[in-house]
């Protein structure tokens, strides 16, 4: 069968997470719904929104609720999501318990090590309203990146925000012991926003929809093999980034799984879809963060038509 060139971009490097794309890539799911598809590493959350507006690439992986704002600012620009993967967004805050932080609550009068462009960063106000939070009694510390973490591992901070499964995952790199990490995700303390998903170009979409349902179904197969096998995708990882820790991974890969994509609602209705009365709260928490600057339509960020209805979704 001929097979149909499909550029696939990602949000970031080739890690754990992104295991479940090359399981559907080196299991021939993607080749059994005709597709060759070529998978590009990413600089961050915001990276593949334009590949994809732009018609570059006509799938990539991206934090629906950079998308959300990305369409208020660009309205019309033909980008959508299609299936939700992160239904749990990894948004976290990351304290130690020897510097007493391990609810929310106890970051009040401590000191918070926040990167300003970091994605958890920029949902903690609705994440501090939701959990009962004073964020007038936190003292904000405005860190880079590469420092984030060792900060926290010298004590110069007593939390910081960032991804749960690469913050943890760095801080234990860093020698910090792993009962001494207190990973307080947002989701699990009253933010309802969504995570990452696959996200479409919409004329490509349009012309092409069974391509579309196609790539859905198999990415779907992929993530049902790393969660059956997870040291078996950390392989697959390495095997494009020569330079991964294939344990490492493996334990990142198995952290997004349980925090992230194997959820209550994922497991009851399988992964790829959205609950329409939680988007709806989620909207109204991204705008405690964010002003919208036209009307807020759920209709316009999130396209479930494309979704397979053949059971193909149920996680295993």
């Amino acid at each position: 069968m001929a097979q149909t060139k499909v550029p696939f971009a990602l949000d970031w490097k080739f890690e754990g997470p992104s295991a479940a794309y090359f399981a559907a890539v080196d299991n021939g799911y993607f080749a059994d719904e005709g597709l060759s598809v070529d998978i590009s590493a990413g600089s961050g959350s915001l990276d593949a929104i334009p590949k994809v507006a732009t018609g570059a690439f006509p799938f990539g992986f991206a934090d629906i609720n950079s998308l959300i704002k990305f369409l208020d600012t660009n309205p019309g620009a033909p980008v959508i999501a299609v299936m939700m993967v992160y239904d749990k967004p990894p948004f976290a805050v990351i304290g130690r318990a020897s510097l007493g932080v391990t609810s929310p609550k106890d970051l009040e009068g401590k000191i918070l090590g926040a990167p300003p462009p970091d994605g958890a960063w920029a949902q903690f106000p609705a994440f501090a309203n939701a959990a009962g939070v004073d964020a007038s009694k936190i003292t904000v510390e405005p860190v880079g990146f590469p420092t984030r973490e060792p900060m926290l591992a010298e004590g110069k901070v007593d939390a910081i925000t960032g991804f749960s499964f690469s913050s943890y995952l760095n801080l234990v790199r860093l020698g910090i012991p792993e009962d001494d990490i207190s990973v307080i995700l947002m989701a699990d303390h009253g933010l309802e926003l969504y995570g990452n998903a696959i996200i479409v170009n919409t004329d490509y979409a349009r012309e092409n929809p069974d391509i579309v349902t196609g790539f859905i179904r198999a990415v779907a197969k992929g993530w049902n093999a790393v969660i059956a096998d997870p040291a078996a995708g950390a392989v697959m990882v390495q095997k494009r980034n020569p330079a991964a820790d294939v344990a490492l991974e493996q334990r990142r890969l198995q952290l997004s799984i349980d925090a992230n994509v194997v959820t209550d609602y994922t497991m009851a209705n399988g992964m790829g879809g959205i609950d329409a009365d939680r988007m709806a709260r989620a909207l109204e928490q991204l705008a405690e963060n964010y002003a919208f600057e036209n009307a807020v339509d759920p209709s316009l960020y999130f396209d479930a038509s494309f979704l397979p209805t053949d059971g193909s979704l149920m996680l295993n």
